[in-house]
């Protein structure tokens, strides 16, 4: 399919009822069509993975179309270059969180975490903490102190309160907890520091990682895994 052959596509998957609750989700809307994430996932199937195509769609700013890249891509063919024109594009949560699996499987994608979580860029920002999370998902066999250095990373981060930011801060804390006992503990440790911060987005951050992580759902979860 070409570029154009698949907007045509695109357009007629629009919906709006969805398109109208962007907003409340503060979702960027200017360029989006509101399609909803389960139907582009299945466009993306019937389309397979396309590199060529992935960066046309991107070229064309339209919310969706960058989204469906994403789930076309290769990251075997994806740049360094094209790892950082895409983050810094990035202009909604959402985008961020999608394309963060697609970036996770790059080579890149682990010394960027640093890099990104000193942005000014709310966006940008963000995906370093998406990052933290997606890496919590599908390393599977990283040992625990590998996501040690990512504690410090959050603890000196926790102090931003861009809505978008803090969430993710919290996001990626919880996830690194929730992977076993021994850094549920870690988490835990990190939370309780983080809520001695002169912060108000610290002090819910860790408040907010600490009733999740101290839930007794979360440790019968884990001491049955």
């Amino acid at each position: 399919m070409t570029a154009e052959e698949v907007l045509t596509e695109l357009k007629k998957l629009s919906n709006p009822a969805h398109f109208a609750q962007l907003e409340r989700f503060g979702i960027e809307n200017s360029n989006a069509w509101g399609i909803k994430i389960p139907d582009l996932r299945l466009f993306a199937r019937k389309i397979g993975k396309n590199h060529k195509l992935a960066l046309e769609l991107w070229e064309t700013g339209i919310h969706e179309a960058r989204i469906l890249a994403s789930f076309i891509d290769d990251p075997k063919q994806v740049t360094e270059k094209q790892f950082d024109a895409w983050v810094k594009d990035f202009d909604s949560w959402d985008i961020c969180d999608q394309c963060c699996s697609l970036l996770i499987q790059t080579p890149f994608a682990k010394r960027k975490i640093e890099t990104y979580s000193c942005a000014n860029e709310e966006f940008v920002k963000r995906t370093a903490f998406v990052l933290i999370c997606a890496l919590v998902i599908c390393d599977k066999k990283a040992p625990n102190e590998s996501f040690y250095p990512y504690f410090e990373i959050i603890e000196r981060e926790s102090w931003d309160e861009r809505n978008f930011v803090r969430k993710a801060v919290n996001w990626a804390l919880r996830q690194i907890g929730k992977r076993n006992e021994a850094l549920r503990l870690k988490a835990i440790e990190c939370a309780e520091r983080i809520q001695l911060q002169d912060s108000k987005s610290a002090r819910w951050i860790a408040a907010d990682a600490l009733r999740e992580l101290k839930s007794e759902q979360v440790i019968i979860r884990l001491k049955n895994k």
